[in-house]
């Protein structure tokens, strides 16, 4: 299909949606239009090479998904965040009883961690990356693919322990009704590796 611009594509997108796959499934959408139960709440990033939903062949409702820029969950100290909003609600109201980090190879957050330079004239990413600023002084290794890989998974580490810090989060996984997990997803070889 061709279009006059991205921007139609996505209107002709839904069009073809609608009068497809939305039909084939109207019972599914129509419960999803009444509530929503997701089995898993997926904290990932922002990278539009990553559709948390189709590498885990997930249905629409199946999972509450939370992106941002380096997948990363804030502090105490960062009042009114919209991730920490997202996070209490799927804690606390849909119950969900799986939460995952998943960081992803090539993940230009963590390169900003390892070099904060590169984004000095960017305030906002450049405040929040600060999410994960303790990391490069736990990384080490010569070859800079070495480093990031390190990063990568020392940041899913990390913002585990972040999760942890959250005394709702906290509250459900002292009483066994959440689980904690930590992935970090290959883009080039489509595969999860459970940290």
């Amino acid at each position: 299909m061709s279009f006059a611009s991205p921007y139609e594509g996505l209107l002709k997108g839904n069009q073809v949606f609608q009068s497809t796959r939305f039909n084939e499934r109207q019972e599914l959408f129509g419960k999803l239009a009444t509530g929503q139960s997701p089995h898993s709440t997926l904290i990932t990033c922002s990278d539009s090479r990553i559709d948390p939903c189709l590498i885990t062949q997930s249905e629409p409702g199946d999972l509450f998904v939370i992106r941002n820029a380096g997948n990363m969950v804030p502090t105490l100290r960062d009042k009114g965040s919209s991730e920490l909003a997202s996070l209490q609600f799927a804690v606390c109201v849909l119950e969900t009883p799986h939460l995952i980090v998943c960081g992803h190879s090539d993940c230009g957050a963590m390169k900003a961690c390892l070099k904060p330079e590169s984004v000095e004239s960017l305030p906002y990413l450049a405040e929040w990356i600060q999410n994960g600023s303790e990391l490069p002084g736990k990384v080490s290794g010569e070859a800079s693919d070495d480093r990031l890989n390190a990063t990568i998974g020392m940041n899913v580490r990390h913002q585990l322990e972040v999760l942890r810090s959250h005394a709702f989060i906290r509250e459900r996984l002292d009483s066994g009704q959440l689980s904690l997990h930590g992935w970090v997803y290959d883009i080039g070889q489509g595969s999860i590796r459970e940290l």
